[in-house]
């Protein structure tokens, strides 16, 4: 078992390939972006990091945008330092239910913009719901709502 999955037990119920849609909202609750998702969350037992995540969106107009997020393990959190953004994860203890991961990042090149994302997964392990809070200046600007279903649990051969 790798480090991460011993250190972060929720987030390894998370491991394979997620089908969704992410609906984004202003915060005057108009929908303002909506696309359909791809995501590959692998756990190598070698490499250069313990965890990859890869993101492959597609909107309805035939755009397409792929973007890696590599994650290494520090005091207990999944840490990301990319080009798109500096932030961590980490499993909520007070979920006595095991069920919730936060997430907090800065996105580059945006100043005084921060978000939270909150994960709930369901029970079976094949169902989760993700909320994106977007705050600028303290202020929340904006909402992700995403919506996934794991397709399949080994991400070998995506």
């Amino acid at each position: 078992m790798s480090e991460l999955k011993a250190a972060l037990p929720l987030l390894a119920r998370h491991e394979g390939v997620w089908d969704g849609h992410y609906r984004t909202y202003d915060a005057e609750g108009n929908k303002i972006d909506e696309h359909a998702s791809r995501l590959v969350c692998r756990f190598p037992d070698s490499g250069p990091v313990p965890y990859h995540q890869t993101n492959h969106y597609t909107w309805a107009d035939g755009r397409t945008e792929v973007r890696d997020f590599p994650g290494e393990v520090r005091d207990g959190r999944l840490w990301f330092v990319n080009d798109l953004i500096d932030g961590w994860a980490a499993e909520v203890p007070l979920d006595e239910h095991n069920r919730t991961m936060m997430l907090h990042w800065t996105r580059r090149g945006e100043p005084g913009t921060y978000l939270y994302e909150m994960i709930q997964i369901s029970d079976c392990g094949r169902y989760r719901s993700r909320v994106w809070q977007w705050i600028k200046d303290g202020k929340t600007f904006r909402r992700t709502l995403i919506d996934e279903e794991k397709v399949s649990d080994s991400w070998e051969g995506y």
